[in-house]
């Protein structure tokens, strides 16, 4: 149990993937729910559930489409009108949209997406964080993605929403530093809830990755950053390895290496096996030059074969420098990158 027995946490897009989750833990450390989603059932389901399981001496159901710009509203008037303090805010909704930007994806769902993750997001936030500033005391969670810092081909908008979520969470925590509140960004990687399939991001080398990235284990480590009142949690351990890397590498390869995630599994593995027939026709190249040089240096004078063993000296020395610089540049990234991994382990 912790010490918030009997404050209030309202959580959006709590009734499934990491929401869902998130209101177990709520629930299981004693804390009043106000569960918001647009699936009333579900809602219903699970706070049945909830008392059945943990107790909880309180669960309000607010049934909410967060794309309509008046939700936000009703929802902090509900709850007022219940005379519900909520201690915790949860900012979880969310959802994405697959595709090329220019060509592919469709504009008023990807409007809904910067409704949902963005505008739904400030305006409860504005309207909470207030009275939390009034009372001087409150939480806030804020659903962020390793996303949050690295530009996200084939989901330009939703990548975009992302980094809005985690610049404002920094701007936001500077101005309340000197309070009792605290402000905490939950960035994880791809996970396996029913996101790719809302976004029609179904099989995707990222969905395929999510399967193993439990939306618990995500939850947890959100949770336990927030009860400690951490800036940021960056879930799992490869994550936080990725987000040190991001911070080093020009945003070109780390915008290359996002898209590389978000192709389908059937193109990644052309790819890989192109990129193989291309190593091995380079080679094939290689060995018939190497041959043909060969013939012609059996065929020449004493004197040339000393200027081509010359000139090959020097070649081999500037490939072996040039290796010995891509190697050296590689092995300084990395150990910047170990070094803030390492840092953000602490």
């Amino acid at each position: 149990m912790t010490t918030d027995i009997g404050k209030t946490a309202l959580i959006t897009g709590a009734s499934s993937g990491i929401g869902r989750e998130l209101a177990t833990l709520f629930a299981k450390d004693g804390y009043n729910l106000v569960l918001v989603a647009r699936s009333e059932d579900k809602l219903q389901d699970l706070a049945e559930k909830f008392k059945h399981q943990f107790g909880t001496p309180s669960i309000t159901v607010i049934e909410k489409d967060l794309s309509k710009p008046e939700a936000p509203q009703e929802i902090y008037d509900e709850v007022t009108r219940q005379q519900i303090t909520v201690n915790t805010l949860v900012n979880n909704a969310g959802f994405g949209e697959y595709g090329k930007f220019a060509t592919e994806t469709d504009l008023q769902k990807e409007l809904n997406v910067i409704q949902v993750n963005l505008t739904s997001l400030v305006h409860l936030t504005k309207l909470f964080l207030k009275d939390m500033v009034q009372r001087n005391e409150g939480k806030i969670l804020m659903l962020g993605s390793i996303a949050s810092i690295m530009p996200n081909p084939l989901m330009a908008v939703y990548g975009a929403t992302k980094s809005f979520i985690y610049s404002f969470s920094e701007a936001l925590r500077n101005e309340v530093k000197d309070t009792d509140i605290s402000i905490t960004v939950l960035m994880p990687p791809a996970t396996d809830t029913d996101f790719f399939n809302k976004a029609g991001a179904t099989n995707t080398v990222a969905q395929q990755q999510a399967r193993s990235m439990d939306p618990a284990d995500v939850a947890k480590e959100g949770y336990n950053a927030l009860l400690k009142g951490k800036d940021k949690a960056i879930a799992g351990l490869s994550t936080k390895m990725q987000a040190a890397a991001f911070r080093v590498l020009p945003d070109s390869v780390v915008s290359q290496a996002a898209r590389s995630q978000m192709k389908s599994q059937a193109e990644a593995e052309a790819e890989k096996s192109t990129s193989v027939l291309a190593l091995g026709i380079g080679i094939a190249a290689l060995a018939l030059a190497g041959i043909a040089l060969a013939a012609a240096y059996k065929n020449t004078t004493p004197y040339d074969r000393l200027r081509y063993r010359y000139k090959a000296g020097r070649a081999y020395g500037s490939a072996k420098n040039a290796v010995k610089s891509v190697a050296d540049s590689v092995n300084g990234a990395v150990s910047k990158a170990k070094a803030k991994a390492e840092h953000a382990l602490v």
